[in-house]
Formats: structure tokens, C-alpha cells, sequence
């Protein structure tokens, strides 16, 4: 009977202790299944374990914004000049080095500044319109295309009258700026159609029409190579000015108005074929 009891005692213990595992086994797989929810939850939360943002970056709640894709073109924008204007006239461009800068005067014309535009169209260039005010006034359209083409606008003044820097301080003032309105109005406004430079009809600067222009936001432009294309002296004459002037400066003048302008659109495109060729790069005068 002692062993009896003592075997009994021992099975007795042992059934003991299988129930006590499988109750520790069983509480374990409520404490798994209680957690995790059910199998696409644990799915998710194996695969994403940060919990999503309330918030947007901003904390102003909402959706974040997807990322952005590192390399992905963003639209252009047009550069605007910042704070003060220099009244000191250009002879530079804004990138410096083997650079040169195309400048257009007295346009626009319904003749010659499409065939200018569809040159430095099909160059890949970009190049500065002077205009003259009542010029752009009767022709908003060309005005338009040069601001889309992403070309600048630089005022002209009114009357183009090489001899400005001899009237009035008034004079200067209503040529300027009533220039500077029409082609403005003609733009359609936006930061494209800002006027960024003013050139005074035949270099006739004051120290007066500069700093007004300049605290209207526009820098006084001058030239450095004077292409003399308006004299119609020939497209190779033309050239021949150019190769001479180049080492004065990078500012280029050529004309797309008052006059026949089939000279200066030809010389226009052997000058950019043989600037390519000699390394130069293009851009816009400083502002």
C-alpha cells in the first residue's frame, strides 16, 4: 500500500504539472491573439511598424504631402530682382565668364521680331528686348510672345530721342516711365513681364535718368559691341564689327525696328553660330 500511495502521488504530481504547462501554453496564445488583433493587422503592423502622423509636416493636421521625387523637373520660375537696383550702368552679364548677353532695340516690329523670336527659338538662347513704348503698345501680341518665349523686357523709352540727356529732368521722367507703363500694359502683367532694365536712346544717360529708372526697378543698360546692323553696312561688315568690338564687353546691341531689318536677322544668326563655335555661352545682362 505505501508504494501504491507513493506511485499514486507521483502520477498525481505529474498530471499536476501537464495541466499547469498547458495553462501557461494557453495563456500565451490568448496574450498573442488579444494583442495582434487578427492576421492582416499584425501583417500591417510587421510591415509598417511607425504609426501614420496625425499631422501634417506643418502640424496643421491633414494628409501629408506625398514625397518628392529627387530629380523630378519642377516648373521654372522667372527670377525677380531683390532689393535695390544699381543706378550704375551694365556692362556685365549675370553669370560672368566666356558669356555674352543678345540685346534687341527698337522693337517690337510685325516683320522682324518673329523672325528674331524663331531664331533664338530654334538657337536655344535667350535674349533682351528693349522696346520702344508706343511700339509695344500697338503690338501687346509680340510684346506677349517675347515674355513666353522667356526673353526680357527693357524700356526704350517713348520717342527714342537720342538727345534726352539735353531736356529736362521732367522730359527724361515722362519718357521713362510712361514707356516703362506701356510695355508693361502690353505684358499682361506677372513676374515675366516685369521691365528689368532701362536703355536710354543712343547711350544718352543722365545721372538724373539713371537713379530714376533704377528706383523703378530697372538697371541702366548699356553695350559693349556696337554691331551697327541699323547702318545696313552689310552682314559681313556686321560681323566684322562684332569680332572687333567682342573683347570690350559681353553686352551684343543688334535692332529688330525702325527699318529693314533683313541684315541684322542674318547677321544675327551667323553671330550665334560663330560664338557657339568660339565656346561662348549666352545669358542676361546683370540687373
Amino acid at each position: 500500500m505505501t508504494r501504491l500511495t507513493a506511485r499514486r502521488r507521483h502520477l498525481v504530481i505529474a498530471a499536476g504539472g501537464l495541466i499547469a504547462i498547458a495553462g501557461v501554453i494557453s495563456g500565451s496564445v490568448a496574450v498573442a491573439t488579444e494583442g495582434s488583433g487578427n492576421s492582416r493587422g499584425e501583417e500591417t503592423i510587421a510591415q509598417d511598424p511607425t504609426p501614420a502622423p496625425d499631422t501634417a509636416p506643418d502640424g496643421k493636421g491633414g494628409t501629408p504631402p506625398p514625397p518628392t521625387t529627387p530629380g523630378t523637373p519642377s516648373a521654372p520660375t522667372p527670377a525677380a530682382p531683390t532689393g535695390p537696383v544699381s543706378p550704375e550702368i551694365a556692362h556685365g552679364t549675370e553669370t560672368g565668364g566666356k558669356t555674352v548677353a543678345l540685346t534687341i532695340d527698337d522693337g517690337p516690329d510685325p516683320k522682324w521680331t518673329p523672325k528674331v523670336l524663331e531664331l533664338l527659338k530654334r538657337s536655344g538662347i535667350k535674349a533682351t528686348f528693349c522696346m520702344i513704348g508706343p511700339q509695344a503698345k500697338a503690338r501687346p501680341d509680340l510684346v506677349k510672345q517675347v515674355v513666353a518665349d522667356g526673353h526680357r523686357l527693357c524700356d526704350h523709352s517713348v520717342d527714342h530721342n537720342v538727345a534726352m540727356d539735353k531736356r529736362s529732368e521732367d522730359y527724361q521722367k515722362q519718357q521713362i516711365l510712361d514707356a516703362k507703363k506701356m510695355i508693361e500694359d502690353a505684358a499682361g502683367g506677372g513676374p515675366a513681364g516685369t521691365i528689368r532694365y532701362y536703355r536710354a536712346p543712343g547711350g544718352a544717360f543722365t545721372p538724373y535718368s539713371r537713379h530714376l529708372a533704377a528706383d523703378n526697378g530697372m538697371r541702366p543698360l548699356g553695350w559693349d559691341v556696337d554691331t551697327r546692323d541699323w547702318q545696313r553696312p552689310g552682314v559681313d561688315r556686321i560681323m566684322e564689327n562684332i569680332k572687333r568690338e567682342l573683347p570690350n564687353g559681353p553686352i551684343i546691341l543688334f535692332h529688330d525696328g525702325g527699318g529693314d531689318r533683313s541684315q541684322s536677322v542674318e547677321a544675327l544668326a551667323r553671330c550665334i553660330d560663330w560664338l557657339k563655335g568660339e565656346g561662348y555661352g549666352f545669358g542676361f545682362p546683370k540687373v
